[in-house]
């Protein structure tokens, strides 16, 4: 229903009417419409993850894991590509419960950049230091930077998504594989300096 009428046009009693429950049941296992929302986030997630499993089990090279693990990320979105654009206008908003950077998306949040994490520590590539600890959640930003992208591509397929997956997969994994030579430390570490003064809460 989201997909037929997007978000704000889909409300709890026909999804309740839909379903053939009573609306005091659909409040019972799901108290609003971002609940709802907050399972299509699990689901998207646990099919993600069943989708990058065989990659992941038989491949250690880190650009063919992360850029395969990022086409997956589209590959199984695509079917909620048209309600992704519909839901990105709520999502969007810094304060939206539905944003992927609030505090009720922490779980899918973490399952996503513990599944980065696999991605690095389960390749050839050997990441040690303060990046190792730093670089799964810089690579989820980097993923929510290609699913923005994703939502606006109007390309057949979205060639043009899969296409900047593969472009910009190699220049990060070739950043990561230069970042241990000894001339670019202090940039490395200067860099990582700067996401823990971004993090950190104001004063």
């Amino acid at each position: 229903m989201f997909r037929e009428r997007g978000y704000d046009a889909t409300t709890m009693r026909a999804i309740a009417n839909e379903a053939g429950v009573s609306l005091g049941n659909t409040y019972y296992y799901f108290a609003s419409k971002d609940h709802l929302i907050h399972a299509y986030y699990a689901r998207s997630h646990q099919d993600h993850l069943a989708a990058c499993d065989p990659l992941l089990e038989s491949e250690t090279d880190l650009k063919n894991r992360l850029i395969g693990v990022l086409a997956a990320k589209i590959e199984t979105s695509q079917p909620y590509h048209h309600f992704a654009g519909q839901l990105f206008k709520t999502a969007a908003d810094p304060k939206s419960p539905l944003s992927p950077f609030s505090h009720e998306s922490a779980p899918v949040r973490l399952e996503s950049i513990e599944l980065l994490t696999r991605v690095v520590e389960g390749s050839s590539t050997k990441v040690t230091g303060k990046l190792a600890q730093e670089l799964p959640e810089l690579l989820w930003t980097y993923q929510m930077g290609i699913i923005l992208y994703w939502i606006h591509d109007d390309s057949r397929d979205c060639a043009r998504t899969y296409r900047l997956i593969e472009q910009t997969g190699d220049l990060v994994v070739r950043l990561v594989r230069v970042s241990r030579l000894p001339p670019m430390r202090p940039l490395v570490s200067r860099a990582l300096k700067l996401v823990a003064e971004l993090r950190a809460p104001l004063p």
